[in-house]
């Protein structure tokens, strides 16, 4: 339906067109099929320009004046994804999804995907069409075939989902929503196994309003969002069902915005799902998908399509997309919104962080000591014992082991396992038996070193740590190289970088929260320095240039997330993208590293992770120091970011990337495949 109910705002792409004649259009598509070849821009300019309702009504004057079918010519006149697109959109909203199941339960496997997109995603009235519609299309009961078709859990899911009976009263009752919060609590983590029936039965069936509120109530009691433990609790495609409900819950538009993206990153296409969504939200809610698109992924989604296909496919496309959203960097005013609102969620929810390596239970360091000699002693190492013993020790009980193997041995564990081992696997074990004050003071100590300096290095440990790590690395520093960190990196870089770099390495940055009237100063200054302000300047450049490193180096982490905000509510920009573009060098990349780390510290590591192991070569240094540095910090929070951003585990990767006994100490250190 093209236009929208009474009272609602239309959201859609897709309008109905105006003097709006059907046998004239049927009329000029019988022409632009006759003869030899076909005018593919014409039927394409057509059939994206109509609403749905339209084009069922050009359908029958078609069949009216021509005894034809129009989906039949435009199948033998077109072909490939162009094809699919035109005919898809010639159906109704209900048919198109009722022959997409139907293509993903037929044949050899079963498109699970698709499943998932499309019955997590549906209203009840969406739903019930679906059902009627599969029905009188194929003379078949879509819930016996979808049983037919899938088992367990995810079978259950999907047809308590098939059913359409979501609860859809607003009235919220609390006793409700703390009883169905406590009870998800006590069917994954309190339970030994998961209580699957719950997750089922609490999430197919309560009502939007209802669940979000559950969603903040179960955050409130455990410290972590209820995707976590969906990821936690449940596998397979009764876990990706799932979360794909939990995200239609949260925001539909911004579940269609996150499977787009997708759809077109990285190597390939995914063509079917680009096509179906892109029909199937066009006169839905396009405009509030091209807005979240737009404030995620800081582009819009018209130039990804535009650069991510070609020919009347690109072009179809685009016209269904409805128009580009301003210059990159700017969001429009209600992507604007839109993204301040986001600030606002993520400023409530806090997350907890875990590594994922943890103290042994048992330890006995003797035996540790023992196992250890044994497996370095006479010819040939042990490798597969000393990479068992280490990763799945914490960094405290490494330095007992330590202290233990000099007492029974008289012999250094570290001298002697640098002998033993070579490569990659060597800096990765020597690495992760060091204190880790000391083994990050040693990468900055070998990122100043010799000629040239790693810069990327430096800026990605001191814009990421605390006031106490970096406390304790001035002190480790000093301790084992006689110098003062600050000395070090005075005499090895210089300008405003090294004025931003020693900044950081004062380990001076507020912990307090935020100040509402401080933040909006702070939001003006940046954007002076960034040259967006309608004001007019209120210091010189030198001194505005000082305060933007002031604000960004010394803010606590909750201040700067709402001086953030306030410059998006100020400018409509987002100040990492505007950054990106004014800036240039290691000022620039310093101050994104900071930017990024406040916004969402472990997908700023699964971001530096996915690079360091994509394309041809992999970059083991920061591999190695990324997973020793993060392992008991936070590596299964950047595994969820990572496989939530990239749509493969950091598990997975590692296994492809990786070899020998280096991929086995790394796989012991992820922690197990998500």
């Amino acid at each position: 339906m093209a236009n929208p109910a009474q009272g609602a705002k239309y959201r859609g792409s897709v309008r109905d067109f105006p003097n709006f004649d059907p046998s004239q259009d049927a009329e000029a598509l019988y022409t632009a099929m006759k003869g030899f070849g076909s005018d593919k821009e014409a039927i394409l300019e057509l059939i994206t320009s109509r609403s749905n309702r339209q084009r069922q009504e050009i359908s029958q004057s078609y069949k009216s004046l021509y005894g034809k079918d129009l989906i039949a010519d435009l199948k033998s006149e077109l072909m490939g994804k162009f094809e699919r697109l035109i005919v898809g959109l010639m159906r109704p909203l209900a048919y198109c999804d009722a022959k997409e199941i139907k293509d993903a339960l037929s044949g050899i496997g079963t498109d699970e995907k698709c499943l998932i997109e499309i019955l997590a995603s549906r209203t009840n009235e969406q739903i019930h069409q679906l059902v009627a519609a599969y029905k009188d299309a194929y003379e078949r009961d879509l819930e016996a075939d979808i049983i037919g078709d899938t088992s367990g859990h995810f079978q259950k899911m999907l047809v308590v989902l098939l059913q359409g009976t979501r609860e859809e009263d607003d009235v919220v009752s609390e006793d409700l929503v703390q009883q169905d919060a406590q009870d998800l609590y006590e069917a994954g983590e309190l339970k030994w196994g998961t209580d699957e029936a719950q997750f089922v039965y609490i999430l197919g069936n309560r009502s939007k309003q209802h669940l979000r509120l559950v969603f903040d109530e179960y955050l409130r009691n455990t410290g972590k969002p209820i995707e976590a433990s969906i990821r936690a609790e449940l596998s397979g495609d009764f876990e990706k069902l799932m979360l794909a409900v939990v995200k239609c819950i949260r925001s539909t538009p911004e579940y269609f915005a996150e499977r787009l993206f997708k759809a077109m990153k990285g190597l390939g296409t995914r063509d079917n799902t680009l096509i179906r969504i892109m029909v199937s939200r066009s006169e839905l809610d396009m405009l509030d998908i091209r807005e979240i698109f737009r404030t995620k992924y800081e582009k819009s989604l018209y130039s990804m399509i535009k650069n991510d296909t070609s020919g009347e496919y690109k072009k179809a496309l685009l016209k269904l997309c409805g128009g580009d959203d301003d210059a990159a960097g700017q969001f429009f005013p209600e992507a604007a919104q839109v993204a301040y609102q986001m600030w606002e969620l993520s400023a409530v929810g806090r997350v907890e962080l875990s590594g994922t390596v943890r103290p042994a239970n048992d330890f006995n360091p003797d035996a540790d000591a023992k196992a250890l000699r044994k497996a370095m002693k006479g010819l040939g190492t042990d490798e597969d014992t000393i990479i068992d013993i280490i990763t799945h020790r914490s960094n405290a009980q490494r330095q007992q082991l330590r202290q233990t193997f000099k007492s029974h041995f008289g012999r250094d564990l570290m001298a002697d396992l640098k002998s033993e081992l070579s490569g990659d696997l060597a800096r990765l074990i020597l690495g992760l038996m060091l204190p880790p004050d000391h083994y990050d003071a040693k990468q900055l100590k070998k990122a100043m070193e010799g000629a040239g300096t790693d810069e990327k290095t430096l800026i990605e440990i001191l814009a990421t740590r605390t006031n106490a790590e970096i406390q304790a690395i001035n002190e480790a520093y000093k301790e084992d190289y006689h110098k003062s960190l600050e000395d070090a990196l005075s005499s090895d870089t210089s300008g405003h970088f090294k004025r931003i770099l020693i900044s950081l390495a004062t380990g001076n940055r507020d912990e307090g929260g935020e100040d509402r009237e401080k933040a909006r100063e702070d939001a003006k200054v940046a954007a002076e320095i960034l040259e967006i302000a309608d004001t007019s300047s209120s210091g010189d450049k030198t001194s505005l240039e000082t305060r933007f490193m002031t604000i960004l180096c010394t803010r606590s982490y909750p201040h700067l997330r709402r001086v953030f905000q306030e410059f998006i509510k100020l400018t409509n920009y987002d100040v990492e993208h505007i950054i990106k573009k004014e800036m240039s060098g290691d000022v620039k990349d310093a101050f994104v590293a900071i930017v990024q780390s406040v916004k969402n510290k472990p997908l700023f590591f699964a971001d530096k992770l996915y690079k360091s192991m994509k394309g041809a070569g992999t970059d083991e240094k920061t591999l190695t120091r990324i997973m020793v540095s993060r392992s008991e910090v936070d590596l299964l929070n950047i595994r969820r970011e990572f496989i939530e951003k990239y749509d493969k585990s950091l598990n997975e990767v590692i296994e492809g990337d990786t070899s020998g006994d280096f991929m086995k100490a790394l796989l012991a250190i992820c922690g197990g495949q998500d």
